[in-house]
């Protein structure tokens, strides 16, 4: 059960907040740009900031300590991020922000199932309600989605679901490394950020490496980059810190920080001048009705 003060409502609606602006952020560095280093710097930056707070007041080495086991349990929570984000940010660099936000803010149905499974948390007659409510608002987005030649069957499609599903599991795992096996949630961030940015810069060597001779996007530096990172580190330290709080549902948390589409959606459709607005703010609206009954029931 949630707990009775819901103090968990606060950070957690911070996390949406920044959450929502790191989209827009992620959006716009990748936008007609190359992805990889676009990936990296912004997730060393992000990194780099955790990193240097934690040597700041002191509590870095009390961060670090960690066993053998526990640091590889976080390494493979990094290899599932890493692969989310990678197949997000090709999706997001390609998809109008209109479609990409609200299919990445599904998310919380998937973990909402997930922990029906792992954590046996059994759905009420109103939680059905509110599923059917989220998956009508998917299908009205593929169908808006046809009309600006994404179907379900285009690439950034399945590159977008993907990472939303492997965004869902890490979901699921960190409640099982802060909740079940109660990880202290800084070792966790700071060893997920190291273990990332080390990944991500691999994977960009290997790019540079392998792609070297064909055809590619020229990368262009931009402020959204580090930025990017900024926002996502200050997201996932609210988050982390909900997650860890005693008595709180990990479908339930996931829910309301996924509403950081109503941000994306609403400053994303302007910026990025998205079309179909009409027709996507009725859809995201049957997602927000799914996501609401959700919380209350």
């Amino acid at each position: 059960m949630v707990s009775a003060d819901a103090g968990w409502m606060v950070p957690i609606l911070g996390s949406a907040l920044a959450l929502g602006f790191y989209d827009l952020c992620k959006k716009h560095a990748v936008r007609e740009n190359t992805v990889m280093p676009v990936l990296f710097f912004a997730t060393l930056t992000g990194t780099t900031l955790f990193v240097t707070a934690s040597l700041a007041s002191g509590h870095f080495a009390e961060f670090a300590a960690c066993s053998h086991r526990d640091w590889w349990l976080i390494a493979a929570k990094s290899l599932l991020v890493g692969s989310s984000w990678t197949c997000v940010y090709y999706a997001m660099r390609d998809l109008p922000i209109s479609i990409a936000a609200p299919v990445r803010a599904s998310a919380p149905l998937w973990t909402f199932l997930g922990s029906l499974v792992l954590f046996h948390e059994i759905p009420t007659p109103w939680q059905g309600v509110a599923m059917v409510s989220i998956f009508a608002g998917y299908y009205g987005f593929s169908v808006l989605g046809k009309l600006e030649g994404f179907s379900l069957r285009h690439p950034s499609i399945h590159l977008i679901m993907a990472g939303t599903l492997l965004g869902a599991a890490s979901s699921l795992y960190d409640k099982y490394l802060l909740g079940v096996l109660r990880i202290p949630r800084n070792t966790v961030q700071l060893w997920f950020s190291i273990d990332i940015a080390v990944l991500l810069g691999v994977a960009y060597l290997l790019c540079l490496l392998l792609l070297r001779k064909k055809v590619q996007r020229k990368f262009q530096w931009r402020w959204s980059i580090p930025l990017t990172g900024i926002l996502l580190i200050v997201a996932d330290w609210l988050y982390f810190y909900t997650v860890s709080l005693p008595d709180t549902q990990i479908s339930i948390i996931s829910l309301v920080r996924r509403c950081s589409c109503i941000v994306t959606f609403a400053a994303g459709s302007w910026y990025f001048h998205d079309t179909n607005i009409r027709g996507k703010v009725i859809a995201l609206g049957l997602i927000l009705l799914g996501i609401i009954l959700l919380a209350l029931a």
